[in-house]
């Protein structure tokens, strides 16, 4: 144990040494995800065959909609004897004998992060065949969030053009990957209220929204267009939503210095709401605001109020990722509640909790419920919470029980009155 650790750091860190009943999710899955808000794009996994079909299986099972994904097809032959390059061109040639992409997304697996394979040299070498961005995702290390993140960088550093002009109404979004689509459409709707033309980084609103479009396609149907991340340069602002992807924020402004970053960690319940609203009116020296949204805070107060008989005595356990059960833990002590919270990954975020957090795996989970009233998690909390008879709130990646899960809304004012009275009801009926 390193002689640096404060008490704080060992009283939240999980001596386990290995994760049992994962709760986690790996690095290239939330690559994929990234990917998948750009349209047109097809994400490429670096990597074994079964670790892609793995993930499409998942994202398929999750949105019920069709997942776009191909692979390397690394197998015992090729790994030891192809330096990356040779994989990479032929999955790039078979991918363009079918489609037209605008972009390829290429991130790597552990396995090819091990052998060492240069992803930044294939693409230097495809580049006059097509527009490629790379990203190293190793899934030993990290998870679903900064493989999110990392992707997020990535892109900002490898595709948006360099611009020293400013457009004070152009803002960049970039929400965490624990976003449903219909909360990026309706962030991007909140700030369109306010005059502001706003791009979303990834935007998985109109991609993985459960739509019906005219045909499937092979690539992703939705999302920001290539030639509109290439132009991202002259935004006067950039907001990030989420401990995970403020360093995204923080390289955009530092390649962009004439813009402004602001970061919030949350957006579910009256605080945090009132802290976003705050800062972009502040940003926009708005001195009213529009009469929605005052309406909207004042019936989140009025939830407040009915929800606490319930909440404030209810004992709540959350396993997600960081930044989503940061932000629920936040919304529920708000409204009373005692919650404690296991972590999927290691986060910057955890130090910012106001309740007690481990970083921890569904084994831990298990030992905890029976002192709780409910288990907040991803489906595979559904068995644990059956067997404890405790009530049980979905949320995370993945779900496979419920469906509507791209349109499920939970920030802001509006989202987190919707999310209080769920909790609220699912406890009261228990």
């Amino acid at each position: 144990m390193g002689a640096s650790m404060n008490l704080k750091e060992l009283r939240t860190m999980s001596m386990k040494p290995l994760h049992v009943n994962p709760l986690k999710l790996s690095q290239p899955m939330g690559a994929t995800l990234a990917f998948l808000g750009i349209k047109n794009c097809m994400p490429l996994m670096h990597g074994a065959q079964g670790c892609a079909s793995f993930t499409k299986v998942l994202f398929t099972r999750h949105f019920n909609d069709p997942i776009a994904i191909q692979t390397t097809a690394v197998n015992d032959i090729t790994a030891v004897i192809d330096g990356g390059d040779k994989g990479i061109s032929e999955a790039v040639e078979n991918i363009t004998k079918k489609v037209t992409p605008d972009l390829v997304g290429l991130f790597t697996t552990g396995m090819t992060e091990t052998k060492g394979d240069d992803i930044k040299g294939a693409t230097l070498l495809l580049k006059e065949k097509q527009k490629m961005v790379y990203v190293h995702t190793p899934d030993f290390e990290g998870g679903l969030e900064s493989g999110w993140s990392l992707s997020v960088q990535n892109i900002i550093t490898q595709l948006i053009e360099p611009t020293t002009q400013v457009k004070k109404d152009k803002v960049l979004l970039i929400p965490n990957v624990n976003f449903s689509p219909i909360e990026v459409e309706k962030l991007k709707e909140a700030l369109e209220l306010l005059d502001l033309v706003v791009f979303a980084l990834p935007d998985l609103s109109d991609s993985l929204d459960g739509h019906l479009g005219v045909k499937q396609g092979a690539l992703s149907s939705g999302g920001i267009s290539v030639s509109d991340i290439e132009k991202l340069g002259d935004a006067g602002a950039v907001i990030t939503i989420g401990r995970s992807v403020k360093k995204c924020g923080e390289l955009f402004y530092e390649k962009f210095p004439q813009s402004t970053h602001l970061h919030f960690d949350s957006l579910i319940g009256l605080e945090a709401s009132d802290d976003f609203y705050a800062k972009v009116f502040e940003f926009l020296q708005c001195k009213s605001v529009p009469s929605v949204v005052k309406r909207w805070r004042a019936r989140l107060q009025d939830v407040l109020l009915d929800t606490h008989f319930t909440l404030g005595k209810a004992k709540i356990l959350i396993a997600d990722e960081p930044d989503s059960a940061y932000a629920m833990s936040k919304a529920l002590r708000e409204a009373g509640s005692t919650c404690e919270a296991y972590i999927a990954q290691r986060s910057e975020i955890q130090e910012a909790f106001t309740c007690k957090m481990q970083i921890g795996d569904f084994e831990e989970v298990e030992k905890r419920l029976p002192e709780m009233d409910m288990l907040i998690a991803n489906y595979h909390g559904e068995r644990l919470a059956h067997k404890h008879h405790k009530a049980l709130l979905i949320r995370g990646f993945p779900n496979y029980e419920q469906v509507g899960i791209g349109l499920r809304y939970n920030i802001l004012y509006e989202g987190s009155c919707a999310f209080l009275c769920e909790v609220n009801n699912l406890l009261a009926h228990h």
